[in-house]
């Protein structure tokens, strides 16, 4: 048995490992997602609000039973987080007619937070079918925006998502200044922007920009009321095979580098190199970099 554990940045205990054995074994019956959740209920691994860490626990256990520590029971159908999931097809995702001018001509730009079950729908076709990632179910915490344009006429142009940070990457962590244990104290206040689409039939110059400005003003508040935490820094990855990160950087976005290329699953390092993205980040507070060195 691998002698340190780690879940969401702290170690585990022996003794919480014995426990995590006991449940599943004496569970068998149980569903991963409800194993998770009762590990979570005697542990307390819960978000700021309250809200128990089910999906951080899930992977945990999974990555328990590839090291031979316990057996899982099979996987249902579900949707994993991160995993592909099936995309609707309908009206609302087809092509409209080419929307072109200026951001002025479109202004105010306005975001509208997705809370019904409609709204989700239609964001997971529309980045689904036009994102060229896909859609993927978000890791952890998570808040999604549709973008409309209020002139001449309510137009809806595009949505942007927010999910939970990457745990670790390199050039980030040197610019915060962040050593393992700081990390995982404070990652929680580190928003990802994990997808961001404009419309293809929306040829707006500065368009995208200008709906991350609002997102940016957005964010802090909206996430603080979600999760009880004021996120201070948002961060982004670009595939600089097909795009330079040209309307973050418009939208005062720094770039700090590239990441090592392995991705958030590849636990280890089997594909180091493979697929290097830029790492672009935006600071929600002018002191973000210090703040996040604050030990608790």
């Amino acid at each position: 048995m691998q002698n340190a554990w780690r879940f969401g940045g702290r170690e585990v205990e022996p003794e919480q490992v014995a426990v995590i054995r006991e449940v599943v074994e004496s569970d068998s019956g149980l569903s991963r997602t409800r194993l998770a959740q009762t590990v979570c209920e005697l542990l307390d691994w819960k978000r700021p609000r309250g809200s128990l860490k089910g999906r951080e626990c899930g992977e945990f256990l999974e990555e328990l039973e590839a090291a031979g520590v316990l057996r899982l029971p099979d996987k249902r159908v579900g949707r994993p987080r991160g995993s592909r999931t099936r995309v609707p097809v309908t009206e609302l995702g087809e092509p409209g007619p080419p929307l072109m001018g200026t951001v002025a001509d479109l202004a105010p730009l306005m975001l509208e937070e997705v809370r019904r079950p409609e709204e989700r729908l239609r964001v997971r076709e529309l980045i689904g079918r036009h994102h060229y990632l896909g859609y993927a179910v978000p890791f952890g915490a998570q808040l999604s925006y549709l973008a409309y344009a209020t002139r001449p006429e309510r137009t809806l142009v595009g949505c942007v998502q927010f999910s939970s940070p990457a745990w670790r990457m390199a050039v980030r962590d040197r610019w915060i200044g962040w050593d393992d244990a700081t990390r995982a104290g404070n990652l929680q206040q580190v928003v990802n922007n994990s997808r961001f689409l404009i419309l293809p039939w929306v040829r707006v110059k500065n368009l995208a920009s200008a709906v991350l400005s609002v997102a940016a003003r957005r964010l802090v508040e909206d996430w603080r009321r979600r999760y009880a935490v004021a996120p201070v820094l948002m961060e982004t990855l670009v595939d600089p095979a097909r795009f330079s990160g040209t309307c973050y950087r418009a939208a005062n976005w720094i770039c700090l580098g590239c990441t090592a290329g392995r991705g958030r699953m590849d636990r280890h390092k089997a594909r180091l190199g493979a697929a290097p993205k830029l790492v672009l980040i935006y600071p929600l507070v002018r002191d973000a970099a210090a703040r996040l060195r604050e030990r608790s």
